[in-house]
């Protein structure tokens, strides 16, 4: 199977797959444990499997609640993947990214980083996009970069955009840009 990466196309089908196969692994040995206590006589092994099998139910957890925050979100459809790809020579571009704050989940199919700004495809209809973009401009204050930062969830409105900006190579970056990609990857799930 073919290893992805945050800002990889295919990364949100691929993360689920992992994840869930970890909580199928995970709630296994939970029930193996639990079902190895059954089968024995001596006490002292009894607790020893409740006591194992309980504190196996924490790392399942973990790994169980982005799991079921991000279960509906899927890969981006080919055809807009293809749409944006043809804006690579602009900016960089990050898919399949699902941000978390205190107040949204975002499911952010398209990111844009240019010096300009940082421009989002967002599929949530429902996302009060002026937190959002609040959230993400803060977090970016808090690691020293400025950047304009769009929520867009118009399709259309999202590629006009980058369709209106100019190439890479035409503005100054001071590796902002770079920082920026890192700091969009660790936002991600």
């Amino acid at each position: 199977m073919k290893r992805y990466r945050k800002g990889q196309y295919g990364y949100r089908n691929y993360h689920r797959r992992i994840e869930l196969g970890k909580v199928l692994a995970g709630a296994a040995l939970i029930l193996i444990q639990l079902l190895v206590r059954s089968m024995t006589d001596s006490s002292s092994l009894k607790n020893i499997l409740t006591v194992s099998a309980i504190l196996s139910v924490l790392p399942v957890a973990n790994w169980a609640s982005p799991l079921l925050a991000s279960w509906k979100y899927k890969t981006l459809n080919a055809e807009l993947y293809k749409k944006a790809c043809t804006h690579e020579g602009k900016s960089r571009m990050l898919y399949d990214l699902i941000i978390t704050s205190r107040d949204a989940v975002m499911p952010v199919d398209v990111a844009a980083v240019h010096s300009t700004g940082i421009y989002a495809y967002c599929t949530a209809k429902r996302l009060d996009t002026g937190k959002a973009e609040r959230f993400l401009k803060d977090m970016f204050l808090s690691h020293h970069l400025e950047f304009d930062i769009r929520i867009i969830l118009e399709e259309g409105e999202f590629f006009n955009c980058l369709s209106s900006l100019g190439p890479e190579a035409e503005y100054k970056d001071d590796g902002s840009v770079e920082r920026g990609v890192t700091l969009l990857k660790s936002l991600s799930m």
